[in-house]
């Protein structure tokens, strides 16, 4: 895992809370107890760049005869999978993600069918391990018969390293403001009293989709798809209380 560029932004809330006490016991007591707190939050931020990447490709077939519209897509299919494995795609990175067939008809003007045709729609999912072919992979998958492919996501196999870098300087900035606005506003921080940590993660998706089914996407001719995976943002914020001694 590569770590490009490391971004930090923190936000900072100050606030005192009143704590009295209530009822019978403030009467006997005859004073209140006030609690001074801080809370912070702080963001970490870590870009790394996707190392694994997954893609539906799709066939669409149609004819008048269904028989023969399924035929061709199945032949689509497996021309497609095997050029997969030739390129050296796992069998078990290649699974089918979905499959439908359903008449498509045309209507004349009064509303009365005049054709139909039955289209076959064949999607796989396929994982490919190695970035660096998948401009290739996508233009020799394209010459074999695919003619949509819906949607490329990237992604990061291991994010343990940048998870707990980002959780680091989350933490970090945020410790930092709190003893800045503690040290500017004559106190001094005390224990902590409560912690929260949560991470998020965002792939970069490349496109919705490359081609229409029925007919369109890559021409034949394409050798080498030109595709550039970005980066995989990885960030985590912390919020912190501390009391003020």
């Amino acid at each position: 895992m590569k770590k490009q560029s490391i971004l930090a932004g923190l936000t900072v809330l100050l606030m005192v809370f009143a704590t009295a006490c209530s009822g019978n016991q403030a009467a006997i007591s005859g004073d209140n107890s006030t609690q001074k707190s801080i809370t912070v939050t702080g963001t970490g931020v870590i870009k790394v760049v996707p190392d694994i990447a997954y893609i539906n490709v799709g066939i669409t077939t149609q004819d008048v005869n269904v028989t023969d519209a399924i035929a061709q897509n199945s032949s689509q299919a497996q021309a497609i999978k095997d050029e997969l494995i030739d390129f050296g795609i796992a069998e078990e990175d290649i699974q089918t993600s979905s499959f439908s067939v359903y008449p498509q008809s045309n209507y004349d003007y009064q509303g009365n069918i005049t054709s139909t045709t039955f289209v076959v729609n064949n999607n796989v999912y396929v994982t490919v391990r190695d970035l660096s072919t998948m401009g290739e992979l996508l233009g020799k998958v394209t010459s074999s018969g695919a003619n949509s492919i819906y949607g490329i996501s990237f992604d990061v196999q291991n994010k343990s390293e940048a998870l707990t870098q980002s959780r680091e300087l989350a933490i970090d900035f945020a410790r930092q403001q709190a003893e800045e606005v503690a040290a500017a506003s004559g106190v001094k921080l005390g224990e902590i009293l409560m912690i929260s940590v949560s991470s998020n993660d965002v792939p970069y998706i490349v496109s919705d989709s490359y081609g229409m089914g029925g007919g369109g996407g890559y021409p034949t001719s394409a050798t080498k798809i030109p595709i550039s995976a970005g980066n995989y943002v990885i960030s985590s914020s912390v919020t912190i209380q501390y009391a003020l001694d």
